[in-house]
């Protein structure tokens, strides 16, 4: 038994982004809707994440996704807060409100209510901004919806890996 507290794959991914950015001097920010805050928490669980994580902002509802992110009303109200476009102004807004070098956001339906035919629980999107880079690096994806942990735990470590310099 570890002395993790959160799952030892996720601290073990973890520790990779925070070593590795410290490495390529990077700074991260994160966007985080279905997961919570868990992203931030496994950041946060490496001793001398400091010199890596800027701030974490947990934007469950789409009010906090306007108000700290600056999600455009348009954006939500046409394509849903599960949606790539979401995602995409999400990590924008978290890097314009931060001092990080790179944010990822993640927006998703964990269940076990709130999926449709269209969007099924376990529909998650995700996105990535860098500094002074355009490029839109956004994606939805479709995760094990058995249980809500499941689709957390699996959120987590995408959003982790899209930290990866």
């Amino acid at each position: 038994m570890s002395d993790n507290l959160l799952p030892d794959e996720i601290v073990e991914l973890a520790a990779r982004v925070i070593a590795e950015n410290k490495a390529a001097g990077r700074t991260v920010a994160v966007a985080e809707s279905c997961t919570g805050g868990l992203v931030s928490a496994a950041l946060t669980e490496i001793a001398g994440s400091s010199a890596v994580m800027d701030r974490g902002f947990v934007t469950y509802s789409n009010e906090a996704k306007r108000e700290l992110l600056g999600v455009p009303e348009e954006i939500l109200d046409a394509f849903g807060a599960v949606s790539v476009a979401t995602a995409w102004a999400m990590a924008q807004g978290a890097l314009k409100r931060s001092g990080a070098d790179v944010a990822v956001a993640i927006s998703g339906i964990a269940g076990p209510d709130g999926g449709s035919a269209a969007r099924p629980v376990g529909t998650v999107v995700f996105a990535r901004a860098v500094r002074g880079d355009d490029e839109v690096d956004a994606e939805e994806r479709q995760l094990d919806g058995s249980s809500r942990a499941t689709v957390r735990r699996q959120a987590a470590l995408i959003a982790l890996e899209l930290l990866l310099p």
